[in-house]
């Protein structure tokens, strides 16, 4: 049993709040769901999502304890660190929340989890790049995470994860550049 399908059984209980939760991250498009059996290959994709993810939170960790033991040997941090490490945790439980709902076929999730992966990285190259805002080591740890989400970016966006997830399409059948 992969990570991604234990950590399914273990939170069926609580599907009516992630419904909700599904209703507000997804809108319009939170009730599409695609049917994952027709397209087995995608579990493959999901579980190195998972994966990347997963060595996400250990940068996310890392970073913060390093600002720890810094910071306790008398080399104070900058603010920026600290929220930037808080807000690395918080994007990638966010992340993995949306990978989790896409393995389960949900459409809003995949889209959300590929526009992120696209955006956030270069969002954090651009501020690595803001001269003195941090360390070396902090500069080190947004490239080390941009690097790892574009490979999540990477995975979304091949031929497989495409197939299973076609873009919508409205009624009048025109597609919908929501799903984008």
């Amino acid at each position: 049993m992969s990570p991604l399908e234990l950590a399914t059984r273990l939170l069926r209980p609580f599907e009516p709040l992630f419904l909700r939760i599904d209703r507000l991250g997804g809108g319009r498009i939170a009730g599409r769901r695609v049917d994952l059996a027709q397209h087995p290959k995608t579990r493959r994709g999901f579980d190195g999502i998972l994966w990347i993810l997963a060595a996400e939170i250990l940068v996310g960790v890392a970073a913060i304890i390093i600002a720890i033991v810094l910071t306790a040997n008398r080399i104070p941090q900058p603010w920026a660190v600290w929220f930037r490490g808080i807000a690395v945790l918080a994007i990638t439980a966010t992340l993995l929340y949306f990978a989790w709902r896409a393995s389960l076929g949900w459409y809003w999730a995949y889209s959300r989890l590929r526009l992120f992966s696209r955006i956030f990285p270069v969002v954090t190259l651009v501020i690595a790049a803001i001269p003195g805002l941090y360390p070396l080591w902090m500069t080190i740890e947004q490239i080390v995470f941009s690097l790892l989400l574009i490979g999540v970016g990477d995975i979304l966006t091949g031929d497989v994860m495409r197939e299973a997830f076609p873009r919508p399409v409205k009624p009048g059948g025109a597609v919908n550049s929501e799903g984008a």
